[in-house]
């Protein structure tokens, strides 16, 4: 059972949703909820999160789809791991991937079971090592969530932490640029970031937030040792109040007059380098 799994759904139920309950309409559905299972679309995007053994509950496969190297490695993959294999019409798979270009084939991922805060830090603990965590606060694109969690696993995180509001969650999106890493990584939801953050420096973690008004570098923070939670705002406004007044640090990423800012993947990537450079030493 890995931290991503929730529960596995049977092939008979997925087959009846998909023959039933849908319009005709091309117009694409917008009833799934939040915490609903999602599609991922494309040839390239299906066939690399089913080698990174994304979680999967079916694989459709639109009907007189042209049938390549992908496409069979797909469905063979699928086959291998027990994924239900479903034939559908182009316009069902339109809807189930909301319109987004699918090339005749689309993989049903689950809705993501969540960790708690607590569990990122027991994480390292069982490791041995000293704690690192990503927090985002007001990342709302899941691109962006999924670029962060390929960062954090390359540079040693031990997980994720996201609010349970007005953030990007783990969605079809955020696996797909994962690139799959999110089926190692754990990511944890807040009902409130602050009082999280708190609590982590409550149990001895210090808080580090990325903000371009810091007067430190990011590459000069020697708290990078130190069991550590780096905050990543957002690209626009960057760290709410509240969360950077919980911070014992503020760092910035140097960067020249002309780029104000910097994508919050991209943010992510340099500050984890900078404090696995730290430890490394």
């Amino acid at each position: 059972m890995r931290h991503w799994y929730k529960d596995k759904a049977r092939a008979e139920r997925i087959e009846r949703e998909s023959r039933g309950g849908a319009s005709s309409s091309r117009t694409p559905s917008r009833t799934r909820r939040e915490d609903g299972p999602e599609v991922i679309g494309g040839r390239n995007p299906v066939v690399e999160a089913l080698r990174a053994g994304v979680p999967a509950n079916a694989l459709y496969v639109a009907q007189r789809v042209d049938n390549d190297d992908r496409v069979r490695e797909a469905i063979k993959i699928a086959a291998n791991r027990g994924i239900a294999l479903l034939e559908v019409t182009r316009d069902k798979l339109d809807r189930l991937t909301e319109s987004t270009v699918h090339q005749g084939i689309g993989l049903q991922v689950p809705a993501y079971d969540y960790a708690h805060p607590e569990q990122l830090v027991e994480r390292a603990r069982d490791a041995a090592e000293v704690p690192l965590i990503v927090a985002l606060d007001g990342v709302t694109d899941p691109r962006n969530l999924g670029a962060i969690a390929r960062s954090a696993t390359a540079f040693g995180a031990h997980g994720l932490l996201v609010p349970s509001r007005r953030s990007a969650g783990v969605t079809a999106g955020a696996w797909k640029t994962s690139a799959g890493t999110l089926a190692t990584l754990p990511v944890a939801r807040a009902s409130n970031l602050t009082q999280t953050l708190q609590a982590y420096r409550e149990e001895g973690l210090f808080v580090v937030g990325l903000d371009g008004t810091a007067k430190v570098d990011i590459a000069d923070v020697e708290l990078a040792t130190e069991p550590l939670v780096v905050v990543i705002g957002s690209e626009g406004k960057g760290l709410s109040r509240l969360v950077r007044e919980s911070c014992d640090q503020i760092a910035r990423i140097p960067m020249n007059a002309a780029a104000e800012s910097l994508n919050a993947g991209v943010a992510a990537g340099i500050a984890l380098y900078e404090v696995a450079r730290h430890r490394r030493r």
